[in-house]
């Protein structure tokens, strides 16, 4: 959403501005560390900085956005939950900052979970070189968060990265261009495992944040999420199961021997996911693991040899 042209404000401007949507924010029961947050990002200015309050004497300050349309994106932010992320067009994810916009899902903290996971399974793998220099997979791609992630902990790993949005893989195309990663990740268009059937059978890993919440429940999300985040990447069908079934069902097509199968899921849905990947015959090693609040929210596993 942010445009490349820089404009120019003095730091008197940018103060009272701030000193005006920080009341905003306190009126309307909106974090006010948004706020600097969100100057953080537009304006380049650093937390101590904002903190102090030293830019107010600052003649020029550069930014992404007129204070104009700043206001604007701000007035949407109290009046229909828009996204600081979507306003500032960026959000930090792991080591990388990403582009985003309402095209894909916003990147959350506890996903990073993902590949602190499949690094460490990797290496306590009993085919630890395949994972380590083989094909991984990310479904559903969306920002290209967790493809980025992989090929930067699988440097010698070939990625591919997969997503039913023509412009969510635009998105994802443009944070591995400007992260210097393009040359590593492979994008497709397309549903789940249909793009990739030129890799039965050779896939080392298989990473996903899959739609997972409920139909039912999509409309009671805040605000934030439900007006103005991808239902695609949220509706996950009348249990919010539907995409990790065809998941657990079509994966042991494509992945090797040993292979990992490793995903996001909803609070409350460990159990049901592990019985499913039991009863579909083809994993071992079937582990559930919580995230940083203690949320059961991962499911790993790995597949048999056939």
């Amino acid at each position: 959403m942010v445009n490349q042209q820089l404009n120019v404000v003095s730091g008197l401007q940018l103060w009272q501005w701030r000193n005006k949507a920080i009341k905003a924010a306190i009126a309307d029961q909106i974090s006010v560390a948004e706020v600097d947050w969100l100057l953080q990002e537009v304006a380049g200015l650093d937390r101590l900085t904002l903190r102090l309050e030293s830019f107010k004497d600052q003649v020029e300050i550069f930014m992404a956005l007129s204070l104009e349309e700043l206001d604007r994106l701000w007035q949407r932010r109290l009046d229909d939950g828009l996204p600081v992320q979507y306003i500032a067009g960026s959000t930090p994810w792991r080591n990388f900052r990403l582009k985003v916009s309402s095209a894909v899902l916003i990147p959350r903290p506890e996903t990073e979970c993902l590949i602190d996971l499949a690094m460490v399974a990797a290496a306590d793998s009993a085919v630890a070189p395949q994972l380590q220099r083989g094909h991984w997979v990310d479904l559903g791609t969306g920002s290209g968060a967790i493809a980025l992630g992989l090929a930067n902990a699988f440097p010698e790993a070939t990625i591919h990265a997969v997503d039913f949005s023509q412009e969510a893989l635009a998105i994802a195309q443009e944070n591995a261009e400007s992260l210097g990663l393009a040359e590593r990740i492979q994008f497709y268009h397309g549903s789940w495992w249909q793009p990739l059937t030129a890799l039965k059978g050779q896939v080392s890993g298989m990473v996903s944040n899959p739609p997972y919440i409920p139909s039912n429940i999509v409309p009671t999300l805040q605000p934030e999420v439900v007006n103005h985040e991808p239902h695609l990447a949220l509706d996950g069908g009348a249990d919010g199961l539907d995409d990790i079934r065809q998941l657990i069902e079509v994966s042991p097509c494509y992945l090797r021997p040993g292979g990992l199968w490793l995903i996001e899921m909803m609070a409350g849905q460990a159990e049901a996911v592990k019985t499913l990947l039991e009863e579909q015959g083809s994993y071992n090693n079937i582990q559930i693991h919580k995230d940083l609040e203690g949320i059961e929210r991962f499911a790993l596993a790995n597949v048999s040899a056939k």
